[in-house]
């Protein structure tokens, strides 16, 4: 279910990454939660975070400039919304720090980071609320579920070695 979205799930504008993860939800919170940690999974490889700010409160900033095996860049900035710890973690693009209007970046949207318990590991979803369906279509296309569960394997592997 997804009734812990802020807005029901619908397949024409949204994304959702589910999965049961072997880590615990702290872990999980940990990896997304902390610029160092962040750093090391958020973005598949050989792509790296070069840069990365977490301002972790309603309001608070997300920053993150990735960085490609070839000099590419794309810089990512948005405002949190919604904390919970080790529960839900909301943010926006189109927000910037302070609730300041945004520009949306390359693709304005919403992510909702939702974590429970599942046996001694987690139920991990990560849901992306779109503007519009060519939104939806373009991120979709530009290989969300393969980059974002790549980069799930990655947080798993680095949150193992705590």
């Amino acid at each position: 279910m997804t009734s812990d979205l802020p807005t029901p799930f619908n397949p024409r504008f949204d994304l959702m990454l589910e999965r049961v993860v072997d880590v615990p939800p702290a872990f999980v919170w940990r990896a997304w939660t902390k610029p160092v940690d962040l750093r090391k999974w958020f973005c598949p490889r050989p792509w790296r975070v070069s840069a990365c700010d977490i301002d972790l409160r309603p309001g608070g900033r997300f920053f993150t400039r990735m960085e490609g095996p070839n000099g590419e860049s794309h810089e990512g900035e948005g405002c949190y919304l919604e904390i919970v710890k080790n529960r839900r973690l909301i943010w926006t693009s189109m927000l910037g720090p302070d609730y300041r209007p945004g520009d949306g970046g390359v693709i304005a949207m919403t992510g909702c980071l939702l974590l429970s318990p599942a046996g001694q590991g987690t139920r991990y979803r990560a849901v992306v609320l779109h503007r519009t369906e060519s939104d939806r279509e373009r991120h979709e296309a530009m290989g969300f579920h393969q980059g974002w569960g790549t980069a799930l394997d990655q947080l798993v592997e680095v949150a193992k070695g705590w």
